[in-house]
């Protein structure tokens, strides 16, 4: 089984919507399109080509596809990031479209959560799934999240679209990987862990007649 694996930016308080400008995502009054612009810095951006130059197949919702097919398929250059996104796979989750002009794209729209456990069962590249706040909650709710690739930025917003919301189940991460840029982005990878485990936190506290002991020998010393 390919493992399916969630790339977000994210604030401290957890909000994921329209990191990357002012008219990516307005719903909801969002007044703070394109949030993370400040943060950038070589570091991420090394971090962000180590990440997509591998191969994969892309999952995304209706309204990340839109954004990207109308940007990527015209970038010009030696972009270290349109080849690799236009080469890919690309499946998309909606119940609304009914054509896909962006190259090697394909609908998933009955049986959502059968049809992507279907995806993850064939032989190929992980799943990348890039924005697509919706789509990740049906993801998590279903516990079909293999690993998060987190930017978290040292901003709080608020309010707006958050990564974490009305589909997360209680579950465990581990922690495989993680540095902090120059201009305090941290960059964390966690991998699906288990269930999450119950217990009482138990401190050993050091009775009166010890705590006298300990300041008695600092006072001899």
């Amino acid at each position: 089984m390919r493992k399916l694996v969630v790339l977000s930016f994210i604030t401290l308080d957890g909000v994921m919507q329209a990191p990357g400008g002012p008219e990516e995502d307005p719903t909801g009054g969002f007044k703070h399109g394109g949030w993370c612009f400040g943060y950038f810095d070589e570091s991420l951006i090394q971090v962000m080509v180590e990440q997509m130059s591998k191969d994969y197949d892309l999952l995304l919702g209706r309204k990340t596809y839109e954004i990207f097919a109308a940007y990527w398929p015209y970038k010009k250059g030696d972009d270290p990031f349109a080849a690799k996104l236009n080469r890919s796979k690309k499946y998309v989750v909606s119940t609304t479209l009914e054509k896909l002009n962006w190259n090697n794209s394909e609908l998933v729209k009955d049986d959502i959560v059968k049809e992507i456990k279907k995806l993850k069962d064939l032989e190929g590249p992980e799943i990348q799934v890039h924005g697509s706040g919706k789509l990740i909650q049906l993801l998590l709710k279903h516990d079909l999240v293999d690993e998060l690739w987190l930017k978290i930025f040292p901003i709080t917003l608020g309010r707006g679209k958050r990564l974490f919301a009305e589909g997360t189940i209680p579950a465990e991460f581990k922690l495989l990987e993680s540095k902090v840029t120059p201009n305090g982005v941290i960059v964390g990878t966690y991998t699906r862990a288990g269930e999450v485990k119950i217990g009482t936190a138990e401190f050993d506290v050091p009775s009166e007649t010890e705590l006298a002991r300990r300041k008695r020998l600092g006072e001899e010393k």
